[in-house]
């Protein structure tokens, strides 16, 4: 039977430590509520700009999610390209949500634009803008609209709202990351057995 105070018995539980940290590090996935308020609605007067501001002041992440609260029998989200975005035009929506409760899962990377579906509210600022940096700090556009799709493809939504997003490649700050949790495991380890 193993000695419970020998500093050997100790290795397991600091490399188990160690590993569940790591996770709580890799995996950070937020949910925003659009704006911070109290409902998805057209800006105040007090507050025109709050949703562009909003969006200026949080950073998102692939794994992140909008959640859109609103009155469903008076408003409802939908996705719109730039252009659409632009001249507030409503017609041929890339997704369109109307339960209230709308919950957006960003997915990829690239520059994602809603407004109200309600015709008038996008005119009125009922609209938002976001962008989600890639690893590289760049924002590019995902290819969405007509001209992006063959005339017989329809737009794939799961891949924009609803999946469970991908788990990180393994990338060189991952392998990292990793390394240098072990490296400090071994050395908490070998300090306890010079201790003990």
């Amino acid at each position: 039977m193993a000695n419970l105070r020998s500093p050997r018995s100790l290795v397991l539980p600091i490399y188990a430590f160690q590993l569940f940290l790591l996770a709580q590090i890799q995996v950070s996935c937020y949910q925003y509520k659009v704006g911070d308020l109290d409902a998805w609605s057209i800006p105040t007067s007090a507050n025109p700009q709050v949703y562009s501001f909003w969006s200026k002041y949080h950073t998102f992440q692939i794994g992140d999610s909008l959640l859109f609260l609103y009155p469903p029998s008076q408003d409802s989200v939908i996705q719109v390209t730039e252009q659409n975005y632009n001249f507030c035009n409503l017609t041929d929506p890339l997704l369109y949500m109307n339960n209230g409760n709308s919950l957006f899962n960003i997915t990829t990377h690239g520059v994602f634009y809603f407004t109200s579906g309600v015709p008038g509210h996008c005119e009125k600022k009922q609209k938002l803008r976001i962008s989600v940096l890639s690893g590289n700090g760049s924002a590019y556009s995902p290819s969405y609209g007509p001209s992006a799709l063959p005339d017989t493809a329809a737009p794939s939504y799961p891949t924009v709202f609803g999946t469970i997003p991908l788990p990180p490649s393994s990338s060189p700050t991952n392998r990292f990351s990793i390394f240098l949790s072990v490296v400090i495991g071994a050395a908490i380890s070998a300090m306890i057995d010079g201790f003990m």
